[in-house]
């Protein structure tokens, strides 16, 4: 009886070790195809609702300085002007201390539904993203040297500002060393003008930092709530509805109204009919002033300057006489025959 060799199925499942051999080899690609849907979520912040913000801070510290203005107003005058740039990093570091360093947004920012996150600690992929706004506030150092920086910063380069000019350093007369330093400082002063122009137009194209200290402390401002309702009041927009309304009514009703009837309807009520009868015959009863050419009106033979009484027969064909209400029919020069 021949011999035959037993082959296994063509079809047939293949061994539990294939099988592993199989696994592993595509175990690389689908953890590639797993990583490839971590997508990174685009964050898109308004660029106007940064610069907004700023401005509304700057707003609110001229707002408290202006109330504590107040408070030394029986002060010696010129007295508090002498610590101004002393006054205004007091009330920046009561913002800053106040807001940032307690992890709260700043005014300006609370209004804009704005709050600071520290860019490095902030997760870019995985579970824990949902809406791409998740990430730390600022690190214990990058609140304070965000203060040193920011408020320091301004204090210094002010009161060394008024210092230079108050010492005239940039004076021909004064000695070589007043004037370098005074030609650094002008220097470092167009260096940082350059860079604030620069670093702008990198927030105009990718809208991450507004300044050169959140860029270098990489502190972003993001949307402190994905939804936010807006609290928007109608008042003011109501009366300018109102207000026009009312402006188009008028310039509705007005052309059609005669001022010569309305004037004789109100004549009776008017508090001054004796005053017209009674007053100076002398002067014109339409400019209140002498006639520098007299004309009389006929048939009632009250004076008038003639650009008045001409301009007001020639606008009314039935004009009345402003002092008795009598019809002008003509008009005449005073003392012509």
């Amino acid at each position: 009886m021949p011999h035959v060799e037993s082959t296994p199925a063509l079809n047939g499942p293949p061994p539990q070790d294939a099988w592993h051999a199989e696994f592993q080899r595509l175990l690389p690609q689908w953890e590639s195809l797993r990583d490839l849907t971590k997508v990174i979520i685009p964050i898109s912040i308004s660029r106007v609702n940064q610069f907004d913000a700023a401005r509304l801070d700057v707003e609110m510290s001229a707002m408290l300085k202006e109330q504590l203005v107040k408070v030394f107003s029986l002060m010696k005058p010129g007295l508090l002007f002498q610590y101004e740039p002393e006054l205004d990093a007091f009330l920046e570091f009561l913002i800053w201390r106040f807001s940032i360093w307690v992890d709260k947004p700043t005014p300006g920012n609370a209004l804009m539904n704005l709050r600071y996150r520290d860019e490095r600690a902030a997760p870019i992929t995985g579970k824990e993203v949902r809406t791409g706004l998740e990430g730390p506030g600022l690190s214990v150092s990058q609140k304070i040297f965000y203060c040193i920086s920011f408020v320091g910063g301004q204090y210094a380069w002010s009161r060394l500002q008024s210092f230079s000019a108050f010492r005239r350093w940039g004076d021909s007369e004064q000695r070589p060393l007043a004037r370098r330093a005074w030609g650094l400082v002008q220097n470092a002063e167009g260096l940082y003008r350059a860079a604030s122009f620069f670093n702008l137009l990198l927030f105009l194209h990718g809208g991450r930092y507004k300044t050169i200290v959140e860029r270098i402390l990489k502190a972003r401002l993001v949307y402190g709530s994905p939804n936010m309702n807006r609290a928007v009041s109608f008042e003011y927009m109501n009366r300018q509805l109102v207000w026009n309304e009312f402006s188009e009514m008028l310039l509705l009703l007005l052309p059609l109204l005669n001022s010569s009837s309305v004037k004789k309807f109100l004549l009776p009520f008017s508090k001054d009919k004796s005053a017209g009868s009674s007053g100076d015959e002398a002067d014109c009863p339409i400019c209140r002033s002498s006639p520098s050419i007299p004309f009389i009106a006929l048939p009632c033979q009250h004076r008038y300057c003639y650009y008045c009484l001409r301009t007001r027969c020639s606008a009314t064909s039935s004009y009345r006489c402003t002092r008795c209400n009598e019809v002008v029919v003509a008009i005449q020069r005073q003392g012509s025959i």
